[in-house]
């Protein structure tokens, strides 16, 4: 009975929830999201600074996080080099001390509080000048001091950060007549303000919260009431219709749950002072211009390289406009989520429609404008990442959970099968997934773990390319356009659309290169493939003396970094590789696994060569050898499996874990296959929930670094503000429903894009190669008359 209900249960899922319906719904969700979105940005008359300084929350311990934006955390050399040949005034009290010294730690971390407190405190790096005017109370000396920027011969600052309030309360004990006098100054001040405001950035900082119960008896008139209606006074006053002089609030809010671990109970920590990171994303964003620093930016301008993709979809629109989307067009096979299966329609030669290619294109139009939506213009929100232990491990937890549910039998039960490895593929990318959303990378032990999942795909890569050519022998040239058409497709679009280097997105580099290496390694003389080696130890020793032949060029390339960045240097090679004009990325990432790919292609000859002379038992239900070598293997493996994940959870330092890690993560991944394939059982076995994600991983890996992250992968994409686990919810719907859509429109398109027949293969082969030189040339043009006329 109860597996009965289990299957009616998934049945009745699948009945209703088909994947054309969760497209058809993330379509309209798409669509109400950005409509919402821009009538707020358009109607609601904030931007992303006023969300910067006015509001915000925290995410965990001394973490802020600004309402719909990221802050960027600034080195010193960054601050340095955007306050350079600039004069920065801080006007105030005890607190705005606090503020200067904060905001100068930045530039310089090896400033210490020295001096006298009440008086003037100047600061000098370089040619930046950052001032501490004391002035505790708004009277007549500050505004002396404001006049003689205005009308007299003093120099005025490009910034003026400004506030006061407690000494007003102190003094007078509190006394309503006080705070009277208190907004008769701040108007006295108010138009010489909004002169400077004219010319300088003006903030006027909002007091912060007393924790009153450690106050000192000198400063218990100090309440959060009176606090309350000082702030309230510089408010109405300052507020004007022209809204030149903004309010920094941002910090108050943040005191608000910090200021309980104050000492004097005025004054915050040094390690919760928040004022000052928000003061720079305001004043240095807009000019450096990080791409995880998204408060106070603009969204940038179409590039040359955008306007010719905007174009081309833009007349691939039209032209499907003009011909005509025929009613009775039929869709194509959808997958059967019930068996995890992927039918592709056969293609006829001769009959094919142009409205097909000509859809698919329109389709990819509309997806990569959602794209640049996302993460380009000025629509969505976005906000940083932060781990905590829960947000990686909870929904770990839960897709496993899904994964067993959907539990199916294995239609074949060889080892690493079809079905299995897309289970494989399907598991490690939500893994990474979640790995990336939550910011894991910060905990060692998760980012090792993951380490051995991104080698685990390289392994995969070298096992079945490997196993294809050993067993078919084709070389051809219609296989090779094929899967390098699938794996660059959607990326090359995203290059132009995105903005971004071809090595930005680091995975589909490494395999491509991989593949490259492995066809090379089996097509070049002498070709060896099962058939010419079956039963001859001459032919599979001089296989292994091919892989002998990589495993040492690869060794040559791992151990002269200087050949690696000459040869990966060279012109048009370098386009592919650099990244900000340094093929640093390319070196670490390519080093990092360099083993995985030839180690897939050993496991996979030995394994085929066993199976050959039939010393495997892949029959259903039975152990892959004899049950004492099935348990001696599978004992060794779950030890190694643990000692791995012991040894990775011990690592404290990234850069020296990363060096051992090319040389003892296929002890994990040989593990992993091992205990997944010597039971018969866990053969018969295989996820369907894992395998239908397993197709789409590719998608899904790239997908993520715009439509679900932002900023580049490094912040999280906000289309729900206000509920983040609504808004993970929704995301990630979207961001999956587009994947599998780009998935079948790639392999739509390779369809037609990549045919057969030799003659216009090689024509099409050769219009790519002239489109691809016409794009760098014109990209380098473009950046010589940049840097010519910035």
């Amino acid at each position: 009975m109860a597996v009965l209900a289990y299957s009616l249960g998934k049945r009745e899922i699948n009945q209703y929830f088909s994947i054309k319906n969760a497209k058809l719904l993330s379509v309209a969700a798409v669509v109400l999201l950005t409509v919402f979105h821009t009538a707020s940005r358009h109607y609601g008359g904030d931007d992303t600074c006023d969300w910067l300084l006015s509001s915000g929350r925290f995410l965990g311990d001394n973490v802020w996080q600004p309402y719909g934006c990221m802050l960027h955390k600034y080195k010193n050399t960054e601050a340095k080099f955007c306050l350079r040949e600039k004069r920065i005034a801080f006007v105030g009290d005890s607190r705005i001390r606090q503020l200067f010294y904060s905001f100068i730690r930045m530039m310089n971390p090896e400033v210490k509080e020295v001096g006298n407190k009440h008086e003037n405190i100047p600061f000098v790096d370089g040619d930046s000048t950052v001032d501490f005017l004391w002035y505790a109370e708004v009277n007549n000396s500050l505004k002396e001091q404001l006049m003689l920027w205005t009308e007299g011969s003093a120099s005025k600052p490009h910034v003026i950060i400004i506030g006061a309030a407690t000494w007003s309360i102190k003094l007078h004990n509190g006394k309503s007549e006080a705070l009277f006098q208190y907004k008769a100054n701040l108007t006295a001040i108010s138009d010489t303000l909004e002169k400077l405001a004219e010319h300088s950035e003006v903030y006027w900082v909002l007091q912060d919260p007393v924790y009153e119960d450690v106050l000192s008896d000198s400063r218990k008139m100090i309440t959060n009431e009176q606090i309350n209606l000082y702030n309230e006074a510089a408010v109405s006053t300052l507020n004007t219709s022209k809204k030149k002089v903004r309010f920094l609030e941002a910090s108050r809010q943040a005191a608000m749950e910090t200021i309980s671990q104050s000492v004097d109970g005025l004054h915050l920590p040094e390690s919760t002072r928040d004022g000052a990171t928000v003061l720079m994303n305001s004043m240095c964003n807009k000019i450096l211009k990080p791409i995880d620093g998204s408060c106070c930016q603009s969204a940038p301008p179409l590039s040359v390289l955008q306007k010719i993709a905007a174009g081309l979809f833009l007349l691939s629109i039209i032209i499907f406009l003009i011909l005509g989307y025929s009613r009775h067009h039929k869709s194509r096979h959808l997958p059967d989520v019930e068996s995890g299966e992927e039918k592709k329609p056969p293609v006829v030669v001769g009959q094919l429609n142009p409205k097909g290619p000509l859809m698919a294109i329109c389709k990819m139009s509309l997806i990569m404008l959602y794209f640049y939506l996302c993460d380009r213009a000025d629509i969505f929100m976005k906000e940083q990442k932060f781990y905590t232990h829960s947000t990686f491990f909870i929904p770990l937890i839960y897709i496993f959970v899904l994964g067993i549910f959907y539990s199916e039998n294995s239609k074949e039960t060889k080892l690493l099968n079809r079905e299995q490895t897309d289970e494989w593929k399907g598991w490690m990318q939500l893994v990474i997934l979640i790995y990336h959303f939550s910011g894991a990378s910060t905990f060692i032990p998760v980012y090792m773990h993951v380490r051995v999942l991104v080698a685990a795909y390289l392994f995969q890569t070298g096992y079945g390319h490997f196993s294809f050519f050993w067993l078919k022998g084709d070389f051809g040239i219609y296989r090779v356009c094929q899967v390098v058409f699938r794996l660059n497709f959607l990326v090359v679009v995203l290059c132009l659309v995105m903005d971004r280097p071809y090595q930005f997105y680091y995975f589909v580099p490494l395999v491509t290169f991989w593949f490259a290496v492995i066809y090379a390694t089996m097509a070049l003389w002498p070709q060896i493939l099962q058939k010419q080696a079956n039963g001859s130890a001459f032919w599979n020793l001089a296989l292994l003396l091919k892989l002998l032949g990589l495993l040492l060029f690869i060794c040559f390339f791992a151990y002269s970094q200087e050949l690696f960045e000459a040869v990966f240097s060279l012109w048009p090679v370098s386009k592919l590789f650099e990244l900000q004009g340094s093929i640093h990325e390319w070196w670490f990432r390519w080093k990092l696994d360099r083993f995985a790919v030839i180690n897939g292609m050993l496991f996979a000859f030995i394994y085929l060569v066993l199976q050959k002379c039939q010393l495997l038992s892949e029959s259903k239900g039975e152990p892959l050898f004899s049950n004492k070598i099935s348990n001696c293997l599978l004992f060794v493996s779950v030890v190694s499996f643990m000692t791995y994940s012991i040894w990775a959870s011990g690592c404290k330092n990234k850069s020296e874990c990363n060096e051992m890690h090319p040389y003892i993560s296929v002890v994990q991944i040989l593990a992993f296959i091992l205990i997944r394939n010597i039971p018969g059982y866990a053969r018969s076995l295989y996820s369907s929930f894992f395998a239908w994600f397993g197709k789409i991983s590719l998608e899904l890996f790239i997908c993520q670094y715009h439509i679900w992250l932002a900023a580049d992968t490094k912040g999280i994409l906000v289309l729900i503000p206000g509920n983040p686990t609504l808004n993970i919810i929704v995301s990630t719907f979207i961001f999956v429903c587009v994947a599998h859509e780009i998935s079948q429109i790639t392999n739509d398109l390779a369809q037609v894009a990549i045919p057969k027949e030799s003659g216009p293969l090689l024509k099409r082969l050769l219009g790519a190669g002239v489109f691809l030189v016409l794009v760098l040339i014109l990209d380098k043009l473009y950046r010589l008359v940049h840097q010519m006329f910035p």
